[in-house]
């Protein structure tokens, strides 16, 4: 079989496209994080790529797609230290060479592990954190895949479907995430002190370039462009839209005022909740999904605080919810119509209960298994080198602590701020000489 050009242009540009998600992501958490812990929260979203990239190549891949095992693959198929640049080195019969494919799928390693962090922002040591990353990679993530896309128990034994990563991706995030919530424990003030969002504007653009690459994470699972591509892609955009609205319409029911924030948010649900679903219902179907997902998630974030635990960025009420909601919805609304790999009917297509027991029991499997394992990993990090930033890190600014460096200089321009290093003086204040001038506040 000889390379398919096509087909590989249009996964290599799908896979430059998610890899945007992950500093859209950082962008997006950075936004919500407060000020002064803003530069350690985008750090743990770019030390994923690094980290990850790494461990997908030598060892993650193989154990995601190498052929056989109902939980790994086979680990000396495609060990990284092996050269594929053979004719017969494509994927499949889809005519991509192999190191396409294994480039897309290791964009999303990268970004499933880059997710937890908004759980633990503002608390965490970055080393534990890289220590988090690197045995939940691979203990979890590169396990889950190939039960889900690997021909595995999920996906081959059960025959759950997951078209680009509810259960492997946004469930199995939210589970983790959990987890560490629960090991590394409330936020210093927290509920009682304010932890609003520091930057609006970086919430809008970052789901934006979420948004925008998320049109790589679901249409380039076809891995071709086809009719169900074409589908995909429509699909991916209604139900982000509809979630749009669904979370602002229960903002202005429940709180007078619908926010950008909200807005923001309600989009991120939609995109959860159509990854898993995407190729398998009609766009009518994905509209509703939408709505519900973001009206849903809207109300799931507010669990944290009847159950009390501290997930500063609401990666449980809207990964964890909205890949439940998206699996689950294969089973209601999913139909061989617009995929023959749909085998059971959805229950509210004509369909029974089959298809919507698989898809259940698949996300109960992750559920578990990420929670399970997430939290062990956590206890052990943190019973050792600790994963927990001190009292005093927190207070006076995680980023300071960790990383020596802030993400605003708000210094006076007659002190050491970027106008006097800059050799600029500061103009006089002709209408108020005798006042000092007033420095932007920033929260946090």
């Amino acid at each position: 079989m000889e390379i398919d050009t096509g087909n590989t242009t249009w996964l290599l540009v799908s896979s430059a496209l998610v890899l945007l998600m992950t500093p859209g992501l950082a962008l997006f958490y950075g936004g919500l994080n407060r000020s002064k812990g803003v530069l350690n929260m985008m750090m743990m979203s770019f030390s994923s790529i690094g980290l990850i990239s790494i461990l997908w190549l030598f060892y993650g891949f193989t154990v995601a797609f190498g052929e056989g095992g109902k939980f790994i693959g086979d680990l000396g198929q495609y060990l990284g230290t092996k050269t594929f640049m053979g004719e017969s080195d494509l994927w499949g019969e889809t005519g991509i060479p192999l190191y396409v494919f294994m480039a897309f799928q290791m964009m999303f390693a990268v970004i499933t592990v880059a997710l937890i962090s908004g759980a633990i922002s503002d608390r965490a040591k970055f080393a534990g954190w890289l220590l988090f990353a690197f045995g939940w990679a691979t203990v979890v993530y590169f396990p889950v895949a190939h039960m889900v896309w690997g021909g595995g128990l999920i996906g081959g034994d059960i025959g759950a479907l997951d078209f680009a990563g509810g259960t492997a991706v946004h469930i199995n995030a939210g589970a983790a995430a959990l987890a560490l919530a629960f090991v590394l424990g409330k936020r210093v003030g927290w509920p009682k002190d304010s932890f609003k969002p520091h930057n609006v504007p970086f919430v809008a653009l970052g789901a934006a370039l979420l948004w925008f690459g998320w049109f790589g994470f679901n249409a380039g699972s076809e891995l071709t462009a086809d009719l169900v591509t074409g589908l995909v892609f429509l699909n991916t955009q209604v139900a982000t839209a509809g979630a749009v609205l669904g979370w602002i319409i229960v903002e202005w029911i429940r709180d007078r005022k619908p926010t950008l924030v909200g807005a923001s948010s309600g989009a991120i649900a939609g995109l959860v909740a159509i990854t898993p679903a995407c190729a398998f219902i009609t766009p009518p179907a994905a509209v509703l999904l939408g709505l519900v997902a973001g009206a849903v998630c809207a109300l799931a974030v507010s669990l944290k605080y009847r159950f009390g635990y501290d997930d500063s960025l609401d990666v449980v009420g809207v990964h964890f919810v909205g890949g439940w909601i998206g699996t689950l919805w294969i089973g209601l609304f999913g139909t061989a119509s617009v995929s023959g790999l749909v085998e059971n009917e959805g229950l509210f297509v004509g369909g029974g209960l089959a298809a919507l027991g698989d898809q259940a029991l698949a996300a109960l499997i992750v559920s578990v298994y990420s929670f399970v394992v997430a939290f062990i990993l956590g206890f052990v990090i943190e019973k050792t080198i600790g994963f927990r930033a001190k009292p005093e890190a927190e207070v006076d600014g995680i980023d300071v602590a960790e990383h020596a460096e802030s993400a605003y200089d708000l210094s006076p321009a007659t002190g050491s701020g970027a106008f006097a290093q800059a050799g600029i003086a500061p103009a006089a204040n002709s209408a108020a000489p005798d006042k000092a001038p007033v420095s932007e506040k920033v929260s946090g």
